[in-house]
């Protein structure tokens, strides 16, 4: 890791808005003892603790075209038929609210697009057609409500940055902008390639250096759960991709070949997955291969495993070896969940010997019972915490998976709101116990020699550390807890285990086989792990030395490894998960450059949010009713009646029926909908 000089340091996958950074900033500050500055949206940076934080680690704010959304007035329309690129309006005041390179969304995620041309109060042009999918031809041909927002003029965002890597800084950046949980990773926007690119053709002087970074966590959801930390080799840019930058005729093209450089950069040090699926498949056969091989392996050699197993698995899956086994793996795994019985306890059955195994199942039960009573204070005192950020958590992950498809469990959503309860609640828990015991001290004239604020402070202090130990205890009693389900499988249902441990057996063996047969092919000069841990002298407690000889290792082992990683995606038929996949999104950045890199709004941070219910067929399109229109009664009524029952005929009012719309003025620049009713009766008055 460069300890020295201008460095970008680049995260992936983005599993947490919160841990992430902390993560990476102690990690980086342990390895190199460098202070790394990160991108945050303008939107977090203006609350008030984050904010604080953020100021104080020197952080630079970006802002988003998304965080600047508003209410457009009236509704739109787009006839896909005839110009899918003419947006129409009915009530709207484009000239007023829309601006030139502005965006132009639809309600629910379903597209963002940018305004190349405003011709009038009622028309305007985008740069790039919303999704052609039944849904959203549906809505905009019936008309829907919409969100606009202003340009957003990035260029002092990387004048900021080019400024603060030219003074040997470090930055860091998530550039696939929003958290998720996904097995792969989201789109990358060009910005980090254009700052680095940026930066050197602004300075000289200034030799920016990219380090990839990956963060690897086991169980991301959950509290005290592992995680690594993985730093790829330093990218050096060249002076001829600067040079290629500085030409406008060559810019775009020096952007996007830094950008598949940075990509598979990040590739090399994450283990990512086509689907969740083929997680559960690799995570399975690591656990099997060579029995229980990797308890034999420090984290960081068990994720370069995960990773070595996807990218078998992506080269050889149509394999039809491969695919017998895949079945093979979800079948145990359905053993497994009807037994209720994690795979690291299944040798741990002892169905021989029923006699012997009673003693030990009792044991740990009053032992259990020992613990649970020790836990008992402290889980008493913290349940508040404890059940709000379990209730409130699944509850904004269930929103979050009703309202998007980039989300598999909406793990991210649960961490989050997990710290944000935890954050919140905890000192106010804390407060309450603290402020009733010292009540309860002064009403009784206990401890009345100290002074009630001391007094407040030590009762506060003591329901931490209970917490604290209720925390420590717990955990041992948990692993105790899980320890019973197999000793009681080994006594009530020894036939059942006996047919599940065979069927392991059988399935380890067949995994170790088929690894140990294709697995040099694919890694001929370093397939066996253990020679590759005492070759890089990767210690168990995770210790890396930082001698030049050993970090020249490194390096080449990750040279080696991103080769690799090239040769086998050449075998993948599909390009889905690719990283630079702008599918999904306006544009990766490139395509907004222009020939003096003035940079005004190239975005940095991903707006996969925008678009990520294009495609999703499931997802239940609200009544868009149009609220803040500035459409006048009259004119639904009009239409109503052109498509409705005959005249002095009572129409349907049935919910499914009902055609007629009633629209609410705007509250900017339109009349109450009374004085609409008064004028229209006047005008018919008067026409009569």
């Amino acid at each position: 890791m460069p300890r020295t000089g201008p460095v970008i340091f680049v995260g992936a996958p983005h599993a947490n808005q919160f841990v992430d950074p902390m993560i990476l900033m102690q990690q980086v500050y342990n390895e190199a003892q460098r202070r790394i500055s990160f991108l945050v949206a303008a939107k977090s940076y203006k609350r008030k603790f984050i904010g604080l934080m953020a100021r104080c680690q020197l952080s630079i704010p970006v802002i988003r075209a998304q965080d600047n959304l508003a209410k457009g007035s009236g509704k739109i329309f787009v006839d896909f038929a005839s110009d899918p690129l003419l947006v129409t309006g009915k009530g709207t005041q484009f000239t007023k609210e829309c601006t030139v390179k502005g965006l132009i969304a639809l309600p629910q995620s379903l597209g963002a697009m940018e305004i190349t041309e405003i011709i009038s109060d009622t028309q305007l042009r985008i740069r790039k057609e919303f999704k052609n999918t039944t849904q959203i031809k549906t809505l905009l041909r019936k008309g829907t409500s919409y969100s606009r927002a202003d340009k957003v003029d990035q260029k002092l965002v990387y004048q900021t940055v080019f400024e603060h890597l030219a003074h040997g800084h470090c930055i860091g950046i998530f550039p696939e902008g929003g958290s998720h949980d996904r097995t792969d990773l989201l789109p990358l926007k060009a910005g980090v390639a254009i700052m680095a690119l940026g930066a050197m053709d602004n300075d000289p002087n200034c030799n920016v250096k990219i380090v990839p970074c990956g963060m690897n966590y086991f169980n991301a959801h959950k509290f005290r759960s592992r995680a690594v930390i993985e730093f790829g080799k330093p990218i050096e840019i060249s002076q001829d991709l600067v040079r290629k930058y500085a030409n406008p005729e060559t810019n775009r093209e020096s952007v996007k070949e830094l950008l598949e450089i940075i990509s598979t950069g990040l590739k090399a040090v994450t283990v990512t997955c086509e689907d969740y699926e083929t997680l559960m498949v690799v995570q399975a056969a690591r656990r099997l291969y060579a029995g229980n091989f990797a308890l034999h392996l420090p984290l960081p050699l068990v994720v370069e495993m995960n990773r070595r197993l996807v990218l078998g698995y992506q080269t050889y899956k149509d394999n039809p070896q491969i695919c017998s086994l895949k079945q093979k793996i979800m079948t145990y795994n359905e053993q497994l969940k009807h037994l209720y019985l994690p795979d690291h306890f299944v040798e741990d059955c002892d169905e021989s010997n029923k006699l012997r195994v009673v003693p030990i199942f009792l044991f740990r039960i009053v032992k259990l019972i020992f613990f649970s009573i020790l836990a008992l204070p402290g889980t008493l005192l913290f349940s508040p915490v404890f059940i709000c950020s379990k209730i409130i958590s699944k509850q904004k992950a269930k929103e979050a998976l009703a309202n998007s498809t980039v989300k598999v469990q909406a793990n991210d959503v649960v961490a989050t709101w997990k710290i944000l309860i935890g954050m919140g609640i905890a000192p106010i828990v804390y407060s309450f116990w603290a402020t009733l015991g010292t009540t309860y001290c002064y009403l009784n004239e206990i401890l009345s020699d100290y002074k009630l604020i001391w007094l407040w402070l030590g009762l506060y202090m003591l329901g931490v550390l209970l917490t604290y130990s209720a925390l420590i205890t717990g955990e041992q009693g948990m692993d105790l807890f899980k320890s019973l389900r197999p000793l009681y499988l080994s006594i009530t249902s020894g036939s059942s285990v006996r047919e599940l441990k065979a069927f392991r057996q059988e399935l380890s063996q067949e995994i170790t086989e088929v690894v140990n047969t294709l697995g040099p092919e694919l890694f001929p000069d370093d397939f066996n792990l253990l020679n590759l841990k005492e070759r890089l002298n990767i210690k168990d407690n995770v210790e890396f030395v930082d001698s030049d000889d050993e970090e020249d290792k490194k390096t080449e082992e990750l040279k080696r490894r991103r080769l690799r990683n090239r040769k086998a995606a050449k075998h993948k038929k599909s390009s889905s998960g690719s990283l630079i996949d702008a599918s999904a999104s306006v544009s990766d950045g490139i395509s907004l450059m222009n020939s003096d890199n003035s940079l005004t709004n190239i975005p940095m941070f991903s707006d996969y949010q925008l678009h990520m219910n294009a495609r999703n067929s499931q997802l239940k399109i609200d009544l868009q009713s149009n609220f803040n229109s500035s459409v006048s009664l009259y004119d639904d009524y009009n239409q109503h009646i052109a498509n409705s029952t005959p005249p002095y005929q009572r129409p349907n009012m049935s919910r499914t029926n009902s055609g007629m719309e009633i629209n609410f003025p705007s509250k900017a620049g339109s009349l109450a909908l009374s004085e609409k009713i008064k004028r229209r009766l006047r005008e018919g008055r008067d026409n009569n």
